[in-house]
């Protein structure tokens, strides 16, 4: 399973724990990224679409539960999965009412974990092949079809695969050469670089008309990013 574009944060400060969920992860196929505490996580959301968060309750300067409710406060909508030595039953009830999708206790079977991320993630559709959403972009591989806040949008086969590309790699900057050979599959010198700034403008103007949205950003001297 590979799974390049999926990315999962964990919060976790023992730093061994920590290291052990990453090499699970990793080894089945996620991206991770670790935090010790809470400090610079809600930074870090504010950047990037991670599509679950691992969070322990124990946890220096912010209680797990009390930073996902807070979180939960401020719009994020991102699963979370605690997993943490608090068993209690009033432990496992606050913590779904402050936020979470799913609760294991330590010591925990990295299987089971796996299971229970892939269960998430199915539901929430992040693992769904056939459709890709992003922001108010709803993209149905299977139907070649294409939808913003509902409203069925015509694109070409070309700009259709063009946003695939960027969907699949949301808030990456992607160069022209990347574009060109997953694209266009073209290589060498013939290829003309306006082609990929023409096609992409015609695309914007399709998925944005009035230009409010701003959902691909030229990367100067790299190319563009889906944000």
């Amino acid at each position: 399973m590979k799974n390049k574009s999926l990315e999962i944060v964990i919060i976790e400060d023992e730093e061994d724990i920590l290291e052990l969920l990453e090499y699970h992860l990793q080894k089945a196929g996620y991206e991770t990224m670790g935090f010790l505490s809470t400090d610079k996580v809600e930074q870090f959301l504010e950047e990037e679409e991670p599509v679950l968060m691992i969070v322990d309750r124990n946890l220096p300067t912010v209680e797990g539960s009390e930073f996902v409710a807070q979180m939960r406060s401020l719009g994020y909508t991102v699963p979370v999965i605690f997993l943490t030595a608090k068993d209690k039953e009033t432990d496992l009830e606050e913590g779904f009412e402050r936020g979470a999708d799913d609760y294991m206790t330590k010591p925990f079977s990295p299987k089971e974990l796996l299971l229970r991320i892939k269960a998430i993630l199915t539901r929430s559709g992040a693992l769904e092949n056939n459709r890709l959403k992003h922001r108010d972009i709803v993209m149905d591989i299977k139907k070649h079809e294409l939808s913003i806040a509902g409203k069925v949008i015509e694109l070409s086969n070309l700009e259709f695969d063009l946003l695939h590309t960027f969907m699949k790699n949301s808030n990456q900057a992607l160069e022209r050469d990347f574009l060109r050979e997953e694209v266009w599959r073209e290589e060498g010198m013939d290829f003309h670089e306006k082609t990929i700034n023409v096609t992409i403008s015609r695309l914007k103007k399709k998925i944005d008309p009035m230009g409010d949205k701003e959902y691909l950003l030229p990367i100067r001297n790299v190319g563009y990013k889906l944000v």
